[in-house]
């Protein structure tokens, strides 16, 4: 017990200006201001002051980046399992009725006083720490030599995702894929295993847009509304997908099949926003969607922020934010250049692909490419657990780079 203590403290190391990267925390810190700035102008005509709370998430954020930065990033993969383990009890126990906090259908908090946690952002750093630490002592080469590599890592991604649908929050378990599959390709594995990855991706849409399809159809020739009698058709059906999330595919991919004033409202209500901002914006604070409550005020602070900031700062906003969150990630990229070893390389570039994941997905639901799903904005929509998460993540990113030689 000794020596793993001091083992820990021997993990943190207080370096020089040198050894510290400014470029992502710099960023991070004019992400955080658009987010503290657009969130205030959003719950303006509420009277809310969540950004206020915003400021305490994020200088605990500050915090948990800065301990995560000095720590030897190395250590996580002696506690790899550890940390996967009490990441999944989480998960098991915020689906427990009685324990999890119900929100508008979903069981995905655990409520301690004043202050709510989400258990799948804990999942994703322990799924990420776990791959990594698999994929750094595996030798990969055909598919068939790696089978037995593969299975654990279907089984170390997989139970996480599948407890996390099951609260449901599909959005939060669809990020996870891309990240596994990108550092299962910087471990250079036979080319034929992402082959049959597209197939199996391109077969799993087209079943999920032909139970849309048939969704529609049930609803139509019952005389259904999609509003109003969900659930009916999820026992009709062998996918583990509720009617709500069927109607969110629906309002993207054929509105006329749907209530527009209704399960599309708030994608449109977005576009208009995107759309009304212009070059330079109507200003801070003067954006009428979200003020008006065109935009729902119970999203327009957290998964559409974007919309605001797009409708007060016009395109040149919009083009700054997506500048910050570009150099984020070009940076994340080049940090696993330099990694000392294999951990360090997958840490950083899963880190950056699971970033890069949130910021496509979000701005893209935002102006039509994709259907809404409940993924925020790192580092600008509001919720406590998501910005402490965005910070220990990018530290580790930090700690890659500061450790990525002996001094």
């Amino acid at each position: 017990m000794l020596n793993s203590a001091l083992d820990l403290s021997s993990s943190f190391k207080f370096s020089t200006r040198e050894r510290s990267d400014w470029i992502t925390p710099v960023c991070m810190v004019g992400l955080a201001t658009f987010g503290i700035f657009f969130i205030y102008s959003a719950q303006l005509a509420t009277g809310r002051e969540q950004w206020q709370q915003q400021v305490v998430w994020l200088a605990l954020g500050a915090v948990v980046y800065l301990s995560a930065s000095l720590l030897d990033y190395r250590i996580w993969m002696r506690f790899s399992h550890w940390v996967y383990l009490a990441a999944l009890f989480l998960l098991l126990v915020v689906v427990i009725p009685g324990i999890g906090q119900t929100r508008m259908g979903a069981r995905r908090w655990l409520d301690f006083g004043p202050i709510s946690f989400q258990p799948s952002e804990a999942a994703k750093f322990a799924v990420l720490i776990m791959t990594a630490a698999v994929l750094t002592g595996a030798k990969l080469g055909t598919v068939r030599d790696s089978l037995q590599t593969l299975i654990k890592l279907a089984l170390a991604a997989g139970i996480p995702m599948v407890l996390i649908i099951a609260q449901p929050d599909l959005g939060s378990a669809l990020v996870i894929a891309p990240m596994v599959f990108a550092m299962l390709y910087a471990t250079n594995l036979s080319l034929r295993f992402f082959a049959s990855a597209v197939g199996v991706f391109a077969l799993l849409v087209g079943v999920v847009a032909l139970d849309t399809w048939n969704y529609a159809n049930f609803l139509e020739k019952n005389g259904l509304s999609p509003t109003s009698d969900r659930g009916a058709y999820e026992s009709h059906s062998l996918l583990p997908l509720h009617d709500y999330q069927r109607n969110r595919i629906l309002a993207f991919a054929a509105p006329d099949k749907i209530d527009p004033m209704g399960i599309g409202w708030n994608q449109r209500q977005s576009l208009i926003s995107v759309g009304s901002g212009g070059l330079t914006g109507k200003g801070w604070t003067e954006g009428t969607q979200a003020k008006l409550g065109y935009l729902p005020r119970g999203i327009a602070h957290n998964d559409f922020i974007f919309s605001v900031i797009a409708e007060e700062k016009g395109f040149l906003g919009s083009i700054t934010v997506i500048g910050f969150f570009a150099v984020v990630l070009w940076n994340g990229i080049r940090i696993a250049g330099l990694a000392r070893d294999r951990f360090g390389a997958l840490l950083a570039l899963g880190v950056t692909v699971l970033l890069g994941v949130h910021v496509f997905v979000n701005i893209a639901m935002t102006i039509g490419l994709v259907p809404v799903t409940g993924i925020p904005l790192p580092f600008i929509s509001y919720g406590g657990t998501f910005a402490l998460s965005c910070c220990l993540l990018q530290g580790l990113v930090q700690s890659v780079y500061r450790f990525r030689r002996d001094f």
